[in-house]
């Protein structure tokens, strides 16, 4: 938690559980137009921007960007100084870590 609070991600943790309307999901994939990716509406092209986003969840969208690939000398011992334990050969290759590990070391 406050790893994501830091930068202002705090209000996403609140979100837990919503209702799912089907109707309106199947009716919004019908729209989806994955060339354009907009929603093709009855009143017109529809964008879901990042603003949208920022103002549904409550997420600052400015400062600094946070992406990118970050070349990391020594992976495994950065993985050991975070979590306290790192994965053997077998279990990554250090391009990502597999989620069977994180729950098999990290369940709570």
């Amino acid at each position: 938690m406050p790893y994501l609070e830091l930068p202002g991600f705090g209000p996403v943790t609140l979100i837990r559980m919503f209702d799912l309307w089907y109707d309106l999901i199947s009716t919004l994939v019908k729209c989806w137009r994955p060339e354009t990716h907009t929603f093709h509406l009855l009143c017109g092209e529809c964008t879901v921007t990042l603003e949208d986003v920022a103002l549904q969840l409550g997420l600052p969208i400015d400062g600094s960007v946070v992406t990118g690939v970050s070349a990391i000398a020594e992976p495994t011992t950065l993985c050991y100084s975070l979590p306290g334990v790192s994965p053997n050969d077998e279990e990554s290759k250090f391009t990502g870590l597999r989620f069977s590990w994180l729950k098999a070391n990290f369940e709570y």
